[in-house]
């Protein structure tokens, strides 16, 4: 029988005006799926015209600037849509979503479409099952004394996965794939005999405690920052205060 990570997956990826999930908007997203490991990638990629300005910093980590997405980019609502449909073929088809930091980017595309939707990305999902990988968490809990920054381009450096083009999202998505099947090989006696259903709900248990060590830390080094333990997708921001 083949393991989860020699088989199909489909992985998401977002751009966006910021860092910010509840304001910033996305900016560009792609979805990329394979059959199976070494098969050809399919990518979906999405341009959006954010309707409001793009922070210079966020032009020069991705390249977007407002006169490119004004001129190229579609209007959110329909796009968010899209990639709101997308997701669920692929949940629907049975395929684990790898993303990358998952909380942000499923959050920030629940928030646009409440947006541009009046609507969430869980009624989009609905009576479909969401089995979610994330390489940042898997590679934090499978490795965690391991020293170092654990971004996209440190984890594919450090499993040798090649990053082409990094915060390009069709890039990004697709190595993000590859960084999971990667992690999936180092870590197969740990790994193979789970299945993606099991690995979803014990990744937001690891989730929540990596959350709670990170939160500690800050409140050691006299921070008051908040870590939001939610994962793969943050509860909305008026329902989690209420």
């Amino acid at each position: 029988m083949t393991c989860w990570y020699e088989g199909p997956l489909a992985a998401f990826d977002t751009e966006t005006t910021g860092v910010d999930v509840e304001g910033d908007r996305i900016v560009s997203a792609a979805l990329v799926v394979q059959d199976a490991a070494g098969a050809r990638v399919r990518a979906t990629k999405w341009l959006v015209n954010p309707g409001v300005p793009v922070p210079v910093g966020a032009t020069e980590i991705h390249g977007l600037t407002d006169e490119h997405l004004q001129r190229n980019g579609r209007w959110p609502a329909p796009v968010m849509e899209e990639m709101a449909r997308a997701l669920a073929e692929q949940c629907a088809a049975g395929r684990p979503l790898v993303i990358m930091n998952a909380p942000f980017d499923l959050t920030m595309l629940d928030r646009e479409l409440r947006r541009h939707r009046a609507s969430s990305l869980s009624r989009y999902l609905e009576a479909r099952p969401l089995y979610v990988l994330d390489p940042r968490v898997l590679d934090k809990h499978l490795d965690r004394y391991r020293k170092g920054r654990r971004t996209l381009t440190d984890l594919c450096g450090h499993y040798g996965v090649e990053l082409a083009g990094a915060h390009d999202a069709v890039a990004d998505a697709t190595a993000s794939l590859e960084l999971v099947r990667a992690v999936g090989r180092r870590f197969a006696a740990r790994l193979e005999r789970l299945s993606p259903a099991e690995l979803h709900s014990l990744q937001a248990v690891w989730h929540a405690a990596q959350a709670r060590g990170l939160q500690a830390w800050f409140a050691r080094n006299g921070s008051d920052e908040a870590v939001d333990p939610a994962w793969p997708l943050r509860p909305e921001a008026r329902a989690q205060a209420a």
